[in-house]
């Protein structure tokens, strides 16, 4: 009985065999492509620009014939954009002449494949209950929704597992990876080597900056880092990398549905020498000085920039709001928190210089022990050349203020159409800590306004705000009285 079902068993291969080389042949030759995968690549250049977008530009070495060829270029992205894809000899310029591309991203899976047959035959391995022994049915599939319905000559099964079915060719336009098929007529050389430069989403990169401030808070060493994310569905290796910050304008468009993947990110950090910065249009290019690898579904670093001895300005600040200059309030806030800033020049005298592309800037400080400690973070937005920077870190523990209004009166219209306020404010500074603070106070007025008394000289800094630097003594507190007058 055992040589029985082998010999069975056997036969069912051999036929399922045969169904299989058959139809792979008769694909085979009615496609005729020429298959170029990442084994023929040459070079690969990517460009990463903020907000999903990345332009590749992909050579590599295909042998065509002279005439129409169908070229399947695997391994590109699977969010590639197919009509930015633009395909052009390098050895032999104007030699290609592109009739017909279409980008396959329906990717092969034993659903997918189950998809493409309803309405076909398979063939459906059986197996004997008592003997164990295989044979191949024909069935004809008739769904393929949430499992699968076969016609088993007279009669209907469902619920057969997919790993029992057999089928004779894989879907044209169904592939393992990711492919760009071409229809392309050589007039040139049959050994080219080609060019495939597309836009695509997927890759994306942010800085991050890390910033350790010394004992005395006036100086900080700055490291810059660039975070790249690939989830493009391709890999780029050896990669010549270049990254665009600034906003480059683009036309918005439907979303392209993609397959659902799991994305396991693997994080890699690379450090080196600092990338270059050259200026590009209207935005700032970056250029990595030597190839890297993107991987897929990888999260990766680069150095981005790198300065020591930077000088920097800490300042503490409390600011109020214009709403209760029209109104009466009486107290406004007992023990109100001061923010704490930092602040520094990105200019070469400052040991920096560069434009610096937004990102999050992460600040640290030594504690007694020499132990680096977090200390706040801040976004920055892009910055150029010869500008400020200025960190928001938090809120001051051992500085706080209290503050009232004690006055507030309504004065006969100086003219028709406006309303004249008068209000006066008490502000208590308290300072908790060993040594003396400046606290700038600042308060936005809005209207046509002027201070008429005050007890710390203000200074106007705009039409909208007053400012004063209250000096605290260590320990101990302060009072700044002032009254003003707003005409709405």
């Amino acid at each position: 009985m055992f040589k029985h079902r082998t010999m069975i068993l056997a036969n069912s291969i051999l036929a399922i065999t045969s169904l299989i080389s058959m139809g792979a042949y008769a694909l085979e030759n009615v496609i005729n492509e020429t298959t170029s995968t990442l084994n023929d690549q040459q070079s690969v250049a990517v460009t990463i620009y903020n907000g999903d977008l990345a332009l590749v530009k992909d050579t590599r070495k295909v042998q065509l014939n002279a005439g129409i060829n169908a070229l399947a270029l695997r391994d590109v992205s699977a969010q590639i954009r197919p009509e930015t894809a633009l395909l052009r000899s390098i050895n032999a310029p104007g030699s290609l002449n592109l009739l017909e591309q279409n980008f396959d991203f329906d990717l092969l899976t034993p659903a997918k494949l189950l998809e493409k047959y309803v309405g076909k035959t398979v063939g459906l391995i059986k197996t004997n209950p008592a003997t164990g022994a295989e044979t191949v049915e024909q069935a004809t599939v008739l769904s393929a929704n949430n499992g699968v319905v076969l016609k088993v000559g007279n009669r209907i099964e469902t619920g057969v597992s997919t790993n029992r079915i057999v089928y004779d060719n894989v879907p044209a336009n169904l592939r393992d990876r990711p492919t760009l098929v071409t229809q392309i007529n050589n007039k040139g050389a049959t050994d080219q080597t080609v060019e495939l430069s597309y836009l695509t989403g997927g890759l994306g990169w942010k800085a991050d900056y890390v910033a350790e401030l010394n004992s005395k808070e006036n100086m900080l060493d700055l490291s810059g880092w660039v975070t790249l994310t690939n989830s493009s569905g391709a890999a780029y290796k050896n990669a010549k990398l270049q990254l665009v910050a600034g906003d480059v304008n683009r036309v918005q468009q439907s979303p392209r549905a993609f397959p659902m993947q799991t994305r396991k990110v693997e994080m890699m950090a690379d450090a080196a020498a600092p990338m270059a910065e050259e200026s590009l249009l209207e935005y700032h290019l970056y250029t990595l000085d030597r190839p890297t690898t993107i991987a897929e579904n990888q999260t990766k670093q680069v150095a981005l920039l790198s300065a020591s001895g930077v000088p920097v300005r800490k300042e503490l600040v409390l600011r109020g709001a214009d709403y209760y200059y029209q109104g009466q309030y009486g107290e406004i806030g007992s023990k109100m928190k001061v923010g704490v800033f930092i602040e520094f020049d990105n200019k070469e005298a400052a040991k920096l210089g560069i434009p610096l592309p937004k990102g999050v800037l992460r600040v640290y400080k030594k504690d007694s022990a020499g132990n680096a400690q977090f200390v706040g973070e801040d976004n920055i937005d892009h910055t150029p050349k010869n500008e400020t920077v200025r960190l928001k870190l938090g809120e001051s523990f051992d500085v706080t203020v209290d503050k009232k209004q004690t006055d507030f009166k309504l004065l006969p219209r100086p003219s028709k159409g406006n309303n004249l306020y008068e209000s006066a404010f008490e502000l208590t500074l308290k300072n908790a800590k060993k040594e003396k603070v400046i606290v700038t106070v600042q308060e936005p007025i809005s209207g046509d306004w002027k201070i008429i008394s005050e007890n710390k000289m203000h200074t106007k800094v705009n039409s909208h705000l007053a400012e004063w630097k209250i000096e605290i003594p260590a320990e101990d507190k302060v009072t700044l009285i002032y009254r003003a007058q707003v005409k709405y």
